[in-house]
């Protein structure tokens, strides 16, 4: 068995893996340019999947597995997969924790005004008249009912908040108070506070957020990105934004990332920007790779893996 390695990945975990399976033969190659070469021996990639191309697949004449250690799934090849027959799991729910607690660390840096109290730290002023606010008690709205957008709703209870989820099926989901239909969101939006999208990108979700939901939110709403950068008119936003339509953006997904120098967005006051790094703590890796080996311990039986299994056609 060959198991090719084009994610970055810390010296102790290679050892644990070579350690855990000393039957398995592990080639870790980062970047994809150094996996080449090792593309017809694979039986197994594992990738952050923005690197695939078809080209790649179609080099990789044994590959039976690709393991993608994110969730985001918007650059993989799949129509040379779905030709191929080739399995994809991902890593799904473990980013729960993570992009949760962002969530509500940003919340409350707009809230409480964090930066406010930065600058003038900086400046050596004293000044007790800028504005705080509580989180406590408000309505957020959550468009993306799964592992993450549950997650951050259980948060958001702990400050007492009326937690509203969307979805593509409107499906009750722990710990939200009422859940409904994406084409039910324009109703709901005048009434939240929060409006958190964690949304993926489809082909139905493209595009999702646009200046008619901006302008049907509340000029005090706060509105956070950290689905993806594609759900959303950049532009629309960025009027939106400087009408002052909404109170505040946080955004750490964008439609073309890196994020240009050149955004408007680095400089509208009423906007928070984070270089899509909501989910990256020291713990990712180790949970992705906890998905791995669950499944790798079936592959290598002769089963095939069953957790976070991927439709290809549907692309998540």
């Amino acid at each position: 068995m060959y198991v090719l390695v084009t994610a970055r990945m810390k010296t102790e975990l290679r050892e644990q893996l070579q350690g855990q399976y000393p039957d398995v033969t592990f080639a870790f190659k980062y970047p994809i340019q150094e996996a080449v070469p090792h593309l017809p021996k694979a039986d197994v990639i594992i990738t952050y999947g923005e690197d695939l191309t078809n080209d790649h697949i179609e080099k990789a004449e044994n590959l039976k597995w690709i393991m993608v250690v994110s969730a985001g799934l918007d650059q993989m090849p799949f129509e040379k997969i779905v030709e191929k027959d080739i399995l994809v799991t991902n890593a799904r729910g473990i980013h729960t924790i993570q992009m949760s607690e962002y969530v509500i660390g940003m919340l409350l840096n707009v809230y409480r005004n964090i930066p406010a109290y930065r600058e003038n730290q900086k400046q050596h002023v004293w000044d007790r008249t800028i504005k705080i606010e509580e989180i406590t008690g408000r309505t957020m709205l959550v468009v993306g009912t799964g592992a993450i957008g549950q997650e951050t709703a259980r948060l958001a209870k702990a400050f007492n908040m009326k937690t509203i989820g969307v979805s593509r099926t409107g499906e009750f989901k722990d710990h939200f108070d009422k859940c409904y239909k994406n084409e039910e969101i324009e109703r709901l939006l005048p009434e939240a506070d929060f409006v958190i999208n964690v949304l993926p990108w489809t082909d139905a979700t493209e595009s999702f957020f646009t200046m008619k939901h901006f302008d049907l939110m509340s000029e005090e709403a706060v509105f956070l990105n950290m689905g993806r950068g594609t759900t959303v008119v950049e532009a629309d936003l960025i009027d939106a934004l400087k009408q002052e339509k909404i109170r505040h953006a946080i955004l750490d997904v964008f439609e073309e990332e890196p994020l240009d120098e050149n955004s408007p967005l680095w400089e509208l006051n009423n906007c928070t920007i984070t270089p899509h790094n909501s989910a990256i703590t020291k713990n990712y890796m180790p949970r992705a790779l906890a998905i791995f080996k669950k499944n790798m311990n079936q592959f290598l039986k002769g089963g095939q893996p069953s957790v976070n299994v991927i439709d290809p056609k549907r692309g998540y």
